[in-house]
């Protein structure tokens, strides 16, 4: 059986637990090859640091995937979370989705938004340059802030199944081959995932933990990404996430003072169980 291989696109954060640093030993962890190609170098996320540096790596992406390239190098699954630029966006759409091997799946996580609002970084015509790289995934894993963005429907804290179902619409309607939407709750003390695979809807719900870690998107993208590329179903790779996430969630409450991430790293030899008994 040829090595799985997973691309994953995104910034370094080297302190903060988020981005790359998140990715590369969750989708590892999952059994799977991880490749990365960073998309900026930060010394550490922008939410609640001041002062940090920041190198865009924009120039970088060509020549990498051109060797690659050259190399002969293909893989099962690309994967992209935070993107810098439109530039770097149509990098993804030139030479990332035309790296996939025959059958091969691109995840996007969006990661431009959240409750309600832009991350400072972004505004409209980046939501613009986003949909163009929704267009051309297989599996788009928004929140329901970017969902809302990318679909021009207004934003709401309280709705209904009927509300989310138009948020999805609009995200197939854009050329998602399938949706994964998190953050989705229905009924107070619970949240959830609506998963929306060749026209069928699933929702897995979780109780909602009363402390917020920065980071647990990345989290999620990355189990899911995982699991689905160890031969999961997309509701089942949901789950996993989710049950994952909920796991790192809880052993950062035991901590004191961190603030900036979710210490997933005391629960990481759990998820390979979670993906085998899926």
């Amino acid at each position: 059986m040829e090595n799985r291989k997973v691309l994953t696109i995104q910034d370094i954060s080297c302190l903060g637990q988020c981005s790359l640093t998140v990715a590369l030993p969750i989708i590892s962890a999952c059994g799977i090859e991880t490749c990365v190609l960073p998309s900026a170098v930060l010394s550490t996320h922008t939410a609640g640091f001041s002062g940090f540096t920041f190198r865009d790596l924009t120039d970088d992406i060509p020549p990498i995937f051109n060797h690659w390239k050259k190399e002969g190098v293909s893989f099962d699954a690309v994967y992209t979370g935070y993107l810098g630029s439109k530039t770097q966006i149509e990098y993804m759409i030139t030479y990332a989705k035309n790296s996939l091997r025959a059958g091969g799946k691109m995840i996007v996580d969006p990661a431009f938004a959240d409750n309600g609002k832009l991350y400072p970084a972004f505004d409209n015509n980046y939501v613009e340059d986003m949909k163009s790289l929704v267009a051309v995934c297989d599996y788009v894993v928004p929140n329901l802030t970017e969902a809302c963005f990318l679909t021009g429907i207004e934003y709401k804290t309280a709705y209904d199944e009927e509300y989310i179902s138009k948020v999805v619409k609009g995200l197939l309607s854009l050329g998602a081959k399938a949706v994964i939407l998190t953050g989705i709750s229905y009924e107070k003390g619970y949240t959830g995932i609506e998963v929306y695979e060749n026209g069928k809807r699933s929702y897995y719900k979780h109780k909602l933990l009363k402390n917020s870690c920065h980071g647990t998107g990345d989290i999620y993208a990355s189990c899911f990404v995982g699991a689905l590329v160890n031969g999961k179903t997309a509701y089942e790779s949901a789950k996993i996430a989710a049950d994952f996430t909920v796991m790192s969630i809880k052993q950062t409450a035991k901590l004191k003072n961190h603030w900036y991430g979710a210490s997933f790293e005391p629960v990481l030899y759990k998820l390979k169980g979670l993906i085998k008994n899926a």
